[in-house]
């Protein structure tokens, strides 16, 4: 495993040798292993680090003698800077930052007014505005229909089971259980891949298995859902629209909410997900009112024997 060099101590001054990369540096992360060794460099190579950092598309993208000119500083000295990242020279570096933009832009340059007097009214304004952003398409793009049916199987189903990975789906799917167990449905959700798969196996006709995804291409809830389906579970998918997960489902729920090109921000798209469950949700009720008025009754009455409960309040606050 390479690893970026050490400054070599005894040498001429600024001089710098290729070495494997010390433990707990990233392997294959150049970004990361230049911002924890950038302190310990000669000053000169640290203006390269620095504009390099500040721009690394033109990093990329720029000849050697344009990198040198915007740090300040010699071509010799670009060349020894790579080296002391751990490369073999400046085309293998600007090859593994080539590798490093794959993740985007938004997470290598600070969005706009950071650290200036206008970054707290316009993060209020942008997180608020893509939170109603996301709700809105959820609105805009759901299809009553779609809803209505998926809300007819879940209401007859025998037992609902709710797969998600990753962040914001995980999240979601903890909230379906959380959403139906009270209109008396028997579900569980998971969001490991292993037990989604064991779970998955267990089912057969009669059951639902409410498969979430904003991406609709995570394989493991793939997978999972075809196990159900292929035992004769009913397949409703909240993700993506024309996705592989909204291929295979039986009634597919589809939106899409295009992420901020900020990554200090958390996803709103997570708020499109909880808006989708809560129709879904209410649009079920709706079809046992009597039954699911009656859950929720006993819950608030068992609940109302805590001291300090509020019989307006939210049902389990």
């Amino acid at each position: 495993m390479t690893r970026p060099a050490k400054q070599v101590r005894g040498g001429p001054k600024g001089s710098a040798a290729a070495a494997p990369a010390s433990d707990g540096f990233g392997a294959g992360d150049i970004i990361s292993v230049i911002r924890q060794i950038g302190p310990t460099l000669s000053p000169s190579e640290q203006r390269v680090a620095t504009a390099l950092l500040a721009d690394v598309d033109f990093a990329v993208h720029s000849s050697n003698a344009d990198l040198a000119r915007r740090a300040g500083v010699s071509e010799p000295t670009v060349t020894r800077f790579s080296r002391s990242v751990g490369c073999r020279g400046v085309r293998e570096l600007k090859v593994k930052l080539a590798q490093a933009m794959a993740v985007g832009r938004i997470y290598l340059e600070l969005p706009p007014h950071v650290g200036t007097d206008l970054a707290r009214p316009a993060l209020w304004r942008s997180v608020f505005q893509e939170i109603r952003n996301a709700i809105n398409a959820v609105e805009q793009q759901l299809q009553k229909d779609d809803v209505e049916k998926a809300a007819e199987v879940i209401a007859r189903c025998s037992k609902l089971a709710a797969f998600g990975v990753g962040g914001g789906s995980t999240v979601a799917v903890a909230e379906v259980e959380n959403r139906f167990f009270r209109l008396g449905i028997a579900v569980n959700h998971t969001s490991d891949p292993r037990l989604m798969r064991m779970i998955a196996a267990t089912l057969g006709r009669g059951d639902v298995v409410l498969a979430i995804s904003t991406s609709g291409n995570i394989p493991e809830v793939i997978e999972a859902a075809k196990v159900a389906r292929q035992y004769g579970a009913t397949i409703i998918a909240i993700t993506k629209p024309q996705s592989r997960l909204a291929a295979i489902a039986d009634i597919a729920l589809g939106f899409h909410v295009p992420e901020a090109p900020d990554a200090l921000k958390p996803t709103a798209s997570r708020y499109a997900l909880l808006a989708a469950i809560d129709l879904l949700a209410t649009s079920t009720a709706y079809l046992k009112p009597r039954d699911a008025q009656e859950r929720m009754r006993r819950i608030k009455f068992e609940l109302m024997k805590a001291p300090n409960e509020d019989a307006n309040g939210p049902l389990g606050d």
